[in-house]
């Protein structure tokens, strides 16, 4: 019996990216029994402590399997699979016991000793991270081991059909290696019997069906030795194909720099007999400047950081979007993914489309709760709590009350998350220095103080909410006089940079109906004063 998803069905699927993943997922397994698991695989590579994109392809995987069981009803697993059998190629630089560490190069990352001295080893402390990780997001996954699977002998009946297609494999891959290395190239590395070490070296085969290999260590000694029951691993790029061979994968994403290993391993997968699996090929993060993210020099954002300054939702709404698009990943843009998320949930609650067409249903693994509303953004929480200097939350609700008297933390709970975070930004700002309020040019500093004089001159018993409306109505007017409408944009920036040393900003009006029109008057007096600093500014480039 199987279980199709049928055309009608694939044409009325979400326009998300993980349901054109899944449509693509059912075709491929429409003819497959409807109580065999549909496997998605996700691979690590131990050799450094784990960073966000590690983290994002695991999360973006899950948003493609909750895609697909929710198209199909099939049942699936997701396998986190650790190639912690691979050897130490190099030491990372952002890890200690860095002279330990060198004496271990060549061995089975599973058998380095950890340098943080809190586990087994250093693949197994690498591993609990990635664990910590996905358990720290309720992922429903199972961990697998390398060298647990070649251990055990569950590889042994794949490594024999490499065996017996050894000259097919040579022939895919010869090609693709420079001359230097197609010298030295086999597809299985044997495990050198005395030292222990993953050997780079030559193999002839002796005998495929008792997986006896025969080759030559570095010191020209000759050796026979089987590649069964842990006695070998694969070259990574054979080591993939025979997986997706051996376990059945039916769908697994790789980075664009993996591109052509995506093609190559698939042939080797088909020489084995076996399906490669459904592949998305994703960009990946980009650091502040611009450079590729790597766990040996660390230069990532990570995970921690993330979390000590967002929610962990604002990390997945950073996750979702785009994934076939580079992103640079810093601390900069966790606030805008904050508002992201914020803006979503909003407009979930008075959309007329099915919750999946939302990216809020992927955040939260398809099952929403409930929400109190965004009543002001996380950029205003930021730059209030900027001018203010604020220092401890209550500070912040006070001018939360001012704008609605109904807001606590009792009625906002994810709300008064925010302001935790908030506080956080702040102190990092200060103890950084990161915050630096620019001088205005001559055009500027007359259009911010006839913005000033227009404020002194309004009704102050306004309500809060008409006084935003009102102040955003005539901050429009200044910025159109001083900077036409083409400028506007240029003008509000100016605003927050001037004032409170940011580049970016919500709406000015409500964050004057916050901090105070009196506030904002005695704000920009102090830095147009040049005795008077509201926090230590530079002059304009």
């Amino acid at each position: 019996m199987t279980n199709k998803a049928t055309s009608s069905s694939l044409n009325k699927i979400s326009s998300q990216w993980p349901f054109i993943e899944a449509a693509k997922l059912a075709k491929r397994v429409e003819n497959r029994p409807e109580d065999a698991p549909i496997l998605f695989e996700t691979g690590y590579g131990p050799s450094g402590v784990p960073h966000i994109g590690t983290f994002g392809e695991v999360l973006r995987t899950s948003w493609v399997r909750l895609a697909f069981e929710k198209l199909t009803g099939r049942k699936t697993r997701l396998l986190a699979f650790s190639d912690d059998m691979d050897a130490l190629r190099k030491v990372p630089t952002n890890v200690p016991q860095q002279e330990m560490l060198a004496k271990y190069i060549g061995q089975p990352l599973s058998k380095v000793p950890d340098p943080f001295g809190t586990h087994k080893s250093f693949a197994a402390h690498n591993n609990a991270r990635l664990c910590a990780f996905l358990d720290q997001f309720g992922f429903d996954y199972e961990f697998a081991s390398a060298t647990q699977y070649y251990t055990s002998g569950y590889f042994d009946n794949a490594l024999k059909r490499v065996l017996e297609e050894f000259p097919k494999i040579m022939k895919v891959v010869l090609p693709t290696l420079r001359d230097a290395r197609k010298a030295t190239y086999a597809p299985i590395l044997p495990l050198h019997p005395k030292t222990g070490e993953v050997m780079q070296v030559p193999v002839e085969v002796v005998d495929s069906q008792t997986g006896m290999v025969r080759w030559r260590d570095h010191e020209g000694e000759e050796f026979e030795t089987c590649v069964f029951g842990g006695g070998a691993k694969m070259q990574w790029k054979g080591d993939w194909a025979m997986r997706w061979y051996a376990l059945g994968v039916d769908y697994e994403m790789a980075g664009k720099d993996l591109t052509d290993s995506v093609k190559l391993s698939s042939k080797i997968c088909r020489i084995l007999g076996g399906v490669p699996p459904v592949n998305l090929i994703y960009e990946l993060f980009l650091d502040a400047e611009g450079q590729k993210i790597s766990k040996s020099k660390g230069n990532g954002l990570s995970l921690e950081e993330w979390l000590s300054l967002g929610p962990d939702e604002s990390l997945a709404q950073f996750m979702f979007h785009q994934p076939q698009r580079a992103k640079r990943l810093h601390k900069g843009i966790i606030g805008r993914s904050i508002d992201d998320y914020l803006t979503g949930m909003d407009r979930l609650q008075i959309s007329d489309k099915a919750p999946e067409e939302h990216i809020a249903w992927f955040l939260h693994k398809g099952h929403l709760p409930e929400w109190e509303g965004a009543p002001v953004s996380f950029s205003l929480l930021l730059n209030l709590a900027t001018a203010l200097g604020a220092k401890d939350e209550e500070t912040l609700w006070k001018f939360l009350r001012r704008y609605d008297s109904n807001l606590s933390a009792e009625t906002q709970p994810f709300l008064a998350r925010l302001l935790g975070y908030v506080l956080e930004h702040v102190r990092e700002q200060e103890a950084s220095g990161a915050r630096k309020c620019r001088a205005p040019d001559e055009k500027e500093r007359q259009a911010i103080e006839e913005l000033r004089d227009s404020l002194v001159a309004l009704n102050l018993e306004e309500e809060e909410k008409s006084t935003a409306e009102l102040v955003q109505n005539l901050t429009y007017s200044v910025g159109k006089k001083y900077f036409g409408q083409e400028g506007l944009r240029t003008w509000f920036s100016c605003l927050y940079e001037v004032l409170l040393g940011r580049s970016e900003g919500p709406r000015f009006g409500v964050f004057v109906a916050l901090y105070g029109l009196p506030e904002v008057v005695a704000l920009i007096n102090q830095v147009l004063n040049p005795d008077g600093k509201n926090c230590e500014t530079v002059e304009k480039a």
